[in-house]
């Protein structure tokens, strides 16, 4: 049976490292390392296991072993990509590596592999590693919910006009464009400007980018 998610998994701060391995020895051994240092970590006997088991918040990544009961973790890891489910960063082991399994896998996206036995320093780096970067993720996804959510804020005349902002287009060029007063269409500039946390045009340009709504510009 898999192991149930500890209480404080559900905090947006937690880092937890999930573990995929039919060898329970080998389960036990790896949750001691991870917790001696302060990690949460669920341990699981097959994939399936680990599919049906509730996901934290926070930064998390999984450690793989290549060679399970029924699927083997290569195949688990292309199943995953194959549903546009990779963004938990993999870290395989085995005690049957070699280069071209190792090639495979760094190609489908995982973060290390290493083969047993693997010294506990350099399962704990690849492991922090793995950590920090799905945080990166995590925060480039909140700064990017952020910015939408900025975006959704403003009017379509204030789209508009931050279009023409975009554009390079001046006060004046921009009325005359909408067929509006040039205090208006300062008023909407000052207010769009402010709405996306912008203190400069560059600055407003970057986060349009981000979001992907600058195809209308010209």
């Amino acid at each position: 049976m898999p192991n149930s998610l500890p209480v404080n998994a559900s905090t947006a701060m937690s880092r937890v490292v999930y573990i995929v391995d039919d060898d329970e020895l080998v389960r036990g051994a790896l949750g001691s390392l991870l917790r001696s240092i302060d990690l949460e970590v669920c341990a699981f006997g097959s994939t399936e296991d680990f599919l049906a088991a509730p996901k934290a918040p926070g930064p998390s990544c999984l450690v793989l072993d290549v060679r399970l009961r029924g699927e083997s973790g290569l195949a688990f890891q292309k199943s995953l990509v194959d549903n546009g489910r990779t963004h938990m960063p993999i870290i395989f082991i085995t005690g049957h590596g070699d280069i071209a399994m190792t090639v495979k896998a760094m190609k489908a996206g995982a973060m290390d592999f290493l083969a047993k036995p693997f010294r506990d320093q350099d399962m704990i780096d690849a492991v922090i590693a793995a950590l920090d970067s799905d945080a990166k993720r995590l925060d480039a996804e909140r700064s990017l919910h952020d910015l939408r959510t900025c975006w959704e804020a403003l009017t379509a005349r204030e789209r508009e006009v931050v279009q023409h902002v975009a554009a390079g287009l001046m006060n004046k060029q921009i009325a005359a464009e909408m067929g509006i007063a040039e205090i208006t269409a300062k008023i909407h500039r000052g207010q769009a400007m402010r709405k996306m946390n912008s203190r400069s045009v560059a600055e407003l340009v970057r986060k349009m980018e981000a979001l992907g709504v600058l195809q209308a510009a010209h």
